[in-house]
């Protein structure tokens, strides 16, 4: 590739994102905070006026992973779980699951290093195969709750068009502790305000 092409981006803080070559240094917390609530999962279809924000997605995901397992969390698995998808608001791209086949292993490799930038800059520890296991329920728990509730999918089109098996909640698990109208997506400024508080919270305490 030409040196004359640029592969970086700016952040809201001034900082420079290498998309080809990412650090640990590259953005601040507030740049990853407003990246995750401006970049929009399901394509930016939704059923309500907003779209729903993958900053919102990745709290949501964190609650149902907390309440699966019915006993505390300690603030480091937690944190991995609110950072799973930190990478997309670096990016500011959440790609639909039909077109990632298409997008090709320089995609693949981009993703994973700055997932691996987003793992180093918040000491998260890899992934084990059973907490790996866990994870993915939550996130599919989320993902089957939000085609039916967020995009307007029914229940069958979740079965057999998603193919996400995973069991779909009634209860919006962001309410009881934001309160709200259950599954209404947040602005970006709400959503990038609540999710740089949980990210703070659990940076503290991890």
């Amino acid at each position: 590739m030409s040196q004359d092409v640029r592969a970086w981006v700016r952040m809201p803080s001034g900082k420079r994102l290498d998309l080809l070559n990412p650090t640990p240094f590259d953005w601040d917390d507030a740049d990853l905070a407003l990246g995750l609530a401006r970049t929009y999962r399901w394509g930016g279809h939704s059923a309500w006026p907003l779209p729903l924000s993958v900053a919102q997605h990745s709290i949501s995901v964190m609650l149902l992973r907390r309440a699966a397992a019915k006993a505390p969390l300690a603030p480091l698995v937690e944190l991995r779980e609110l950072l799973h998808d930190a990478e997309e608001g670096l990016l500011g791209f959440d790609a639909l699951s039909v077109i990632k086949p298409f997008l090709g292993d320089g995609f693949r490799d981009l993703t994973a290093r700055l997932e691996q930038a987003v793992f180093l800059r918040y000491a998260l520890p890899s992934w084990t195969t059973r907490e790996h296991a866990l994870h993915k329920k939550a996130d599919r728990q989320a993902a089957a709750s939000e085609a039916v509730h967020v995009a307007g999918w029914s229940r069958e089109e979740v079965r057999r068009t998603l193919k996400i098996t995973a069991p779909i909640v009634a209860e919006d698990p962001l309410v009881p502790l934001y309160g709200g109208t259950a599954w209404e997506p947040w602005t970006p400024g709400v959503a990038a305000e609540r999710f740089l508080a949980q990210l703070n919270r659990l940076s503290k305490a991890a």
